[in-house]
């Protein structure tokens, strides 16, 4: 059955609205990551994109009400978005794609294990300041039982 006929779990999320300074960059900078993790193109408009997985779908605009030009992760708000990733060895791939791609490595130092020695993770940073996490879902679920990453 599509997706799109099944009944989503109360309380799971609808959507994800995430306003950009530039939509080309955004576009540029999110598009084959999520692509590449099973989302496909939802909708597309003037001032805006979406891409959906499952029930679930996110959406980047630049809105022409924003009052910055960048994302602050660590003012009040979204701190990052974590996406659940079938292995160590693919995190690893989409991390050397996302550098080729223009995101940031954030604490390089401590990589994989930024959020700890029980989870193989990526934590990186897009041109706009926007932090994802890419997280094997081999080691997600041990991670979830301790206290949140302050990575």
């Amino acid at each position: 059955m599509p997706d799109d006929l099944v009944a989503p779990v109360p309380g799971t999320l609808h959507h994800v609205e995430i306003w950009v300074p530039d939509l080309a960059r955004a576009i540029a900078d999110w598009a084959w990551l999520l692509e590449d993790l099973g989302y496909t193109s939802h909708q597309s408009w003037e001032h805006g994109r979406s891409w959906k997985l499952g029930p679930t779908y996110l959406v980047f605009e630049q809105s022409p009400a924003l009052t910055a030009t960048r994302h602050d992760r660590c003012a009040p708000g979204l701190n990052h978005l974590a996406f659940h990733v079938e292995s160590p060895a693919r995190v690893d791939l989409l991390t050397a794609r996302a550098r080729e791609n223009g995101w940031t490595l954030l604490f390089p130092d401590r990589h994989p294990h930024a959020g700890g020695t029980h989870q193989h993770a990526a934590y990186l940073e897009s041109a706009d300041g926007f932090e994802i996490e890419l997280i094997a879902s081999s080691t997600s679920q041990e991670s979830s039982q301790g206290e949140p990453s302050t990575a």
